[in-house]
């Protein structure tokens, strides 16, 4: 009976430090960590029952145990998660445990002192260790990982020498396996063994497929070969191997049509997303389809925020690397919210939109690796689309302006038209024969006007509106021209996007503090005509 109470304490400590590590770190998936747990609690069962005396019980609990832990391993290696070729590894599972069948039925199984191993567990207890091996190897140093290994190499050297000679002793490697997975699970480590990754792409293989039938064709095999032999003599063991690998092959059949079905909805989704960017006509535009491509390749319980940052409206845009870079990486990977970032950045457009912008996506980190291809694929058909519609905005300014030049070359009006940064993009030919000089093609309106006039100059543009000023420009000789300049904030129009400035000469060879017409401006007059006024008025 102490033997029964020193098991039950094992496998309720070791349940509870696994429910402890859940609740203090919060792994992405909490499932195959409360299979494991299961798993656990339904071992110290069965080892309560054998040491009462109660084998038939005892049985049914590592059975049950068994499954569990096969359950727990599928949840640790589905799709998303850090094994990213479960494909390979299923198939290797069921290779593994139809190599072991044939092994122990032909070879080790006619022995007299190895009849007393189970061969199920045996069997079970290997595919466990190779399952955590990959583990090990995917995960690098992962203490967690090789805590569950250390757990499974115990059990199995537990299960291989305990029937052989049953003793306290030897019962030391199920104390291990207790110990071990529960302190898996209080490691900080083990949120890794959940963490979903983007899933790797694995071409079909035929040498993989002919893997798998042959080890599904295994049990029948060697149940026929007992059979004609005369008589069945590991029967369970058969029926256990076989209903494994029918599980494995089952469940790499339901993998593949799974991937299957998601890349055609994908692939459905995007065809659609990329007739909309075609279509589109402006940013909004652009950003609506964007959002319902995003709502077809993602659940929309998982999604929480979608931004498409451009830099044309002045959002807060993440920072892009200065050439091709990664196609998309993580902003936020705290909780089990995280933020992907995809530049809408391409190369050869880089001209047209140098600081590109960004799709900002907020979901379940499971959801966003699972559909991370997918969403690089939409922010490049989104910047080709926001590419398109510079472009071609580009154009259409290039072409007002040509048509600009051509109807007004030879009049005598002063226009200019400036950017938002004050470049001058277009400027009549009577201001250059007004400054007498022509402009660099870099020239801003600041680089024209007198210094003590600069600044007003500048906070006149910086404000949004139409307005009126006046400053006094330099020219090529420095000698001094007060003009008065009316603007226009067209920045809005798509075909113009700047400031149309008409300005009018009103120095005239005269004192232009004295003009009566602009007596009421004297305030907005530049300072070195309002200085020329005050000599001449106290000349005398």
């Amino acid at each position: 009976m102490s033997r029964a109470i020193e098991w039950i304490l094992l496998g309720f400590g070791s349940c509870l430090a696994i429910i402890i590590g859940v609740r203090w770190h919060r792994p992405s998936r909490v499932g195959p960590w409360l299979l494991l747990a299961g798993s656990v609690a339904a071992l110290a069962i069965g080892d309560v029952f054998y040491a009462v005396g109660a084998m038939p019980a005892a049985e049914a609990c590592y059975l049950s145990m068994f499954v569990l832990v096969a359950a727990a391993l599928m949840q640790f290696t589905r799709g998303g998660s850090l094994l990213r070729e479960r494909a390979r590894l299923i198939d290797l599972l069921a290779g593994a445990c139809s190599t072991l069948l044939v092994v122990w039925v032909f070879m080790i199984g006619g022995y007299a002192p190895a009849g007393k191993i189970s061969a199920a567990d045996v069997i079970g207890d290997l595919l466990l260790i190779v399952v955590f091996t990959w583990l090990v190897l995917a995960a690098g140093r992962n203490v967690s990982a090789c805590l569950l290994l250390a757990g499974s190499v115990g059990m199995l050297a537990a299960d291989i020498i305990y029937p052989l000679a049953p003793g306290a002793l030897t019962e030391v490697g199920y104390i291990v396996l207790y110990v071990a997975w529960g302190l898996a699970a209080l490691h900080p480590s083990m949120t890794r063994l959940t963490r979903p990754m983007p899933p790797r792409a694995t071409p079909w293989r035929g040498r993989w497929a002919v893997l798998l039938g042959a080890a599904a064709a295994t049990p029948p095999a060697v149940l026929l070969v007992e059979a004609l032999s005369g008589t069945v003599r590991d029967g369970v063991v058969i029926a256990v191997v076989g209903a494994i690998t029918l599980v494995l092959a089952i469940t790499r059949l339901a993998d593949s049509i799974s991937q299957n079905s998601q890349a055609a909805a994908r692939e459905r989704a995007l065809r659609t997303a990329s007739g909309a960017l075609v279509a589109a006509a402006d940013p909004p535009a652009v950003e609506e389809a964007v959002r319902a491509a995003v709502r077809q390749l993602m659940p929309a319980s998982s999604v929480r925020d979608v931004v498409l940052a451009l830099d044309e409206r002045g959002a807060s845009v993440p920072p892009t690397p200065p050439g091709p870079g990664p196609r998309s990486w993580w902003a936020d990977e705290s909780g089990e919210d995280n933020t992907m970032v995809c530049p809408l950045w391409l190369e050869p457009m880089e001209v047209a939109r140098p600081s590109g912008g960004a799709l900002v996506i907020t979901a379940r980190r499971e959801v966003l690796a699972n559909t991370r291809d997918a969403l690089e694929v939409l922010a490049g058909q989104a910047a080709m689309a926001l590419d398109r519609i510079t472009l071609v905005e580009a154009v259409g300014r290039r072409d007002s302006d040509q048509y600009l030049r051509t109807v007004i070359g030879n009049t005598a009006d002063l226009m200019l038209v400036i950017d938002d940064d004050q470049r001058i993009r277009y400027a009549s030919p009577a201001v250059h024969d007004l400054v007498g000089e022509e402009f660099s093609p870099l020239a801003t309106l600041t680089d024209l006007v007198h210094p003590d006039d600069r600044g007003q100059v500048r906070r006149a543009f910086q404000s949004n509106g139409d307005g009126k000023l006046f400053c006094s420009l330099r020219r090529a000789d420095e000698s001094q021209i007060l003009i008065e300049a009316t603007y226009r904030d067209l920045r809005e129009d798509r075909l113009v996007r700047g400031y149309v400035v008409t300005m009018r000469d009103v120095t005239d060879g005269r004192d232009p503090g004295e003009r009566q017409p602009r007596r009421d401006h004297l305030e907005e007059l530049p300072a070195w005509v309002n200085r020329r006024s005050a000599q001449h008025k106290f000349r005398y």
